[in-house]
């Protein structure tokens, strides 16, 4: 068994940067269990690693760091597992609040897609108003497939610098973004800095249609002869979300900017 970690690793095992652990390090929240005293690398244990955990959960209970400190210091092993028994009995009402909201917003969701299922019904495309969208391109994914769409978002936040990484993250979507002849799957960012791959789509009306895998080639293709023909514009790229339908199933809504 592995008695000691670099800050690369420990980083990664607590799902954080090394410039944080460095910076705990600093106000002694988690120090090292080994510092080599000539190049000053620093190595962790499991133990160090748990207790890093423990601090990014504190973390997400609204504890400041020094709160956090404070409690790992207690001398009184008794009133640190009180403690997080508390924090963990306070983190089950919030998950319990939070599923509730969810499942109300699932009906108010579900509501307006019946009615947006209705206005479309009569017609094979729509105008959609869509408010400025940042996305990040992959490197190498062209193409949905079960495999990348399964964990799909660690893709993206595997091609984001350790450095940059909490400065990133993205919504529950996935999509297609075509321009020039390149085809490259992407994700909507909700926090980012500008790094290859950032892509802004302009706000704006989009003419949309829903298809599948089989038509969407054909639904694109007659989305840009309307953007052309009706709208005397010339579109410089296209998206497709995907839209799950089903357990391992999917469909798409294709969208052309038509704003001038």
């Amino acid at each position: 068994m592995k008695n000691y970690f670099s800050i690369g690793e420990a980083a990664k095992a607590a799902h954080t940067t090394n410039e944080t652990l460095r910076h705990y390090d600093r106000i002694g929240l988690v120090k090292p269990s080994k510092k080599d005293e000539w190049t000053n690398y620093r190595y962790y244990t499991e133990q160090d690693i748990v207790r890093l955990n423990t601090v990014r959960a504190l973390q997400l209970m609204d504890l400041s760091l020094q709160e956090i400190k404070t409690v790992l210091e207690y001398d009184d092993l008794e009133k640190i597992i009180d403690f997080l028994a508390q924090a963990e009995k306070k983190a089950d009402e919030k998950m319990a609040a939070l599923q509730y909201s969810k499942s109300k917003i699932q009906l108010a969701k579900a509501d307006y897609e019946s009615k947006l299922q209705r206005q479309q019904k009569f017609n094979s495309s729509f105008v959609k108003d869509y408010p400025e969208r940042v996305i990040l391109l992959s490197d190498t994914l062209e193409v949905p497939t079960l495999d990348n769409l399964w964990n799909y978002l660690s893709h993206f936040y595997d091609k984001v610098t350790p450095a940059l990484k909490e400065q990133f993250s993205f919504e529950d979507l996935a999509g297609i973004y075509r321009e020039n002849g390149m085809t490259r799957l992407f994700a909507v960012c909700m926090d980012y800095v500008n790094i290859d791959g950032i892509k802004v789509l302009p706000k704006g009306k989009y003419l949309c249609a829903n298809c599948t895998e089989e038509n969407r080639e054909q639904t694109l293709r007659k989305l840009i002869h309307i953007a052309q023909t009706e709208y005397g514009v010339e579109p410089r790229f296209t998206v497709q979300l995907i839209v799950v339908s089903g357990i391992l199933q999917w469909n798409y809504e294709a969208q052309v900017y038509v704003d001038r």
